[in-house]
């Protein structure tokens, strides 16, 4: 055999094995779903096919196999959705499976609305443990990261993520004394804010309508945000009013994103009040305006015209400024009581505020019913049956209040700066979670936004309102290959019937999933299948910019 048939031999087997081994395997490959991929560009059909934990190959994988084949023609394909204000700290300690988010198609709770699960001291668990209501939880951890590192290693469904809240450095500080702080209470502030974005935190938070977040004035809180600048992290708000005074709150998270040089999101943006809803195209004109100027400024927003607090914001600011126990202690004094009573104002009336939540199971048989038609029964004025119910409960009381305008929602989400929130817990519709009512926004909220307003009102586009779930809050958090459909990024995926899905809570029966999700992918595993939950756990802490080692 002479050289060159050598040669020729050695190639032809070259070829012939190239040929037979080009067909690649993959753990996961879904094919013929409609790919949306979270930048907001237009849908095209196609195939994407995972292997571990990485969104492996995207494109027409014909000639591909996998271990598992999903047919997903006539369903979407996107990145798992991120809820920017999740309330889901407690709840997933309880049942990390978080079924009123995943089957919505959530892959990430982002926490820490002005009050985070760390940094905390002795005093602060103390206080924790005391307000722990039907979920009772140890408390083996002290810092942000080591809680979330806590919730990982227990096990949960969804990723997870936090900003700090000032409230909870303040009060690790400085308890609930409501003034400035001392050069060196601001120093210890600073340095434990710098622990918790090195520890990941995704940036700062406030919550200013309660304490002891609010007791911070503006000056406090540019200082505090310029330590997360540096970090790279977001400054996010519960501004300091969304009523009568909301253009002065919008203002007031301008001049912190200018004078810190940080990036700067509004919590659940809305005008809140009969009387004020012209107020929110004059708030909507200054975050424009602001963000002509080169500001960076975002809001969220969740998918109803209710909002749920406690029933005690609406008592005077001095009979708050203590915190509860210093609540209840005013209540026993009978002069205080008289004077909480009498300077009670409504910004909702009787009628529109709905009871939700009792920490006495004895006054559980109130959930559901309105103010107006407690204080009816009790013969009792609404103002003074709010203080009765706040003293025999032993807590603020969750409430439900009716003061949003639904044409303002639909203008809200035409923003294109605007991401979606629940503001709530994720719950299983069983067990100790029935034990108290809740919000629908946490068993809807995204599926309220698919199904209501993209898919019957034709608000905005399904790709746009993808890309609100995904890429944009992903980009504003700066998080490391999350929120879109692409190579080497993370296996976080939904795959909905665009047709079907569907929020079914209702403020009388909230504790009902949405339906429509086949499909919820975290990490490349399987959490969701054909609409059933797996019990798959393979929820990770997703870091923000500021984390000193790479995941």
């Amino acid at each position: 055999m002479n050289t060159f048939t050598k040669i020729s031999i050695t190639v032809l087997g070259a070829v012939f094995f190239y040929a037979c081994s080009e067909t690649t395997e993959y753990d996961v490959i879904i094919r013929n779903a409609q790919l949306i991929d979270g930048s907001g560009q237009a849908s095209y059909v196609g195939d994407v096919a995972i292997n571990a934990d990485t969104i492996a190959a995207i494109g027409r994988l014909d000639d591909a196999k996998g271990k598992k084949i999903i047919d997903a023609d006539g369903l979407v394909l996107a990145p798992g959705f991120i809820n920017m204000l999740s309330w889901a700290n407690v709840s997933l300690l309880e049942d990390g499976r978080s079924q009123g988010d995943i089957r919505q198609g959530v892959t990430l709770e982002v926490m820490g609305e002005g009050h985070s699960m760390g940094p905390l001291n002795e005093r602060t668990k103390e206080e924790m443990r005391n307000s722990q209501q039907d979920i009772k939880y140890d408390i083996p951890w002290n810092s942000l990261g080591e809680y979330m590192e806590h919730l990982e290693e227990k096990g949960v469904s969804t990723n997870i993520a936090s900003f700090v809240g000032n409230g909870t450095l303040r009060e690790y500080v400085m308890g609930y004394e409501n003034r400035k702080p001392s050069s060196a209470e601001m120093e210890e502030m600073k340095s434990l804010l710098k622990q918790a974005m090195e520890e990941g935190a995704v940036g700062l938070s406030t919550s200013l309508i309660y304490v002891p977040s609010g007791h911070a004035d503006t000056e406090e809180i540019i200082e505090l945000a310029k330590v997360v600048a540096v970090y790279d992290g977001m400054y996010i708000s519960h501004i300091r009013n969304e009523e009568d005074q909301l253009l002065e709150a919008v203002d007031e998270v301008i001049q912190i994103a200018a004078q810190a040089n940080v990036p700067a999101e509004i919590y659940h943006f809305k005008a809140s009040g009969t009387e004020n809803w012209d107020l929110l195209d004059p708030a909507i004109a200054k975050i424009d305006s602001a963000r002509a100027a080169g500001l960076d400024i975002t809001t969220d927003m969740y998918m109803y015209n209710a909002s749920s607090t406690g029933l005690n914001i609406l008592l005077p600011d001095w009979a708050k400024e203590g915190g509860h126990s210093s609540t209840m202690d005013l209540i026993g004094q009978e002069q205080k009581r008289a004077a909480m009573i009498d300077e009670i104002k409504f910004h909702v009336p009787p009628e529109n505020i709905m009871l939700v939540g009792f920490k006495n199971k004895e006054l559980r048989n109130l959930i559901g019913k309105t103010l107006l038609e407690v204080a009816e029964d009790r013969k009792t004025p609404p103002e003074e049956t709010i203080v009765d119910l706040i003293a025999e409960d032993d807590s603020r009381i969750q409430v439900v209040y009716f003061s949003m305008n639904e044409d303002n929602i639909e203008k809200k989400l035409a923003l294109p700066y605007m991401s979606i929130c629940s503001d709530a817990g994720s719950y299983t519709n069983e067990g100790i979670f029935l034990e108290q009512s809740t919000h629908p926004r946490a068993y809807g909220s995204f599926a309220r936004l698919l199904g209501h307003y993209v898919r019957d009102r034709k608000v905005i586009s399904l790709e746009e309102a993808v890309h609100r779930l995904t890429g944009l809050p992903a980009n504003n958090l700066k998080l490391r290959k999350r929120g879109l459909l692409k190579e080497g990024y993370y296996a976080d995926l939904v795959l909905f019937d665009p047709d079907e899905i569907k929020d079914n809570a209702t403020f009388e029966k909230p504790h009902q999933y949405a339906t429509g999700v086949q499909y919820v992918f975290v990490n490349g595993t399987a959490v969701l299948d054909k609409g059933e939950h797996t019990g798959a756990t393979p929820g990770k802490v997703v870091r923000g910019p500021g984390y000193n080692m790479e995941d």
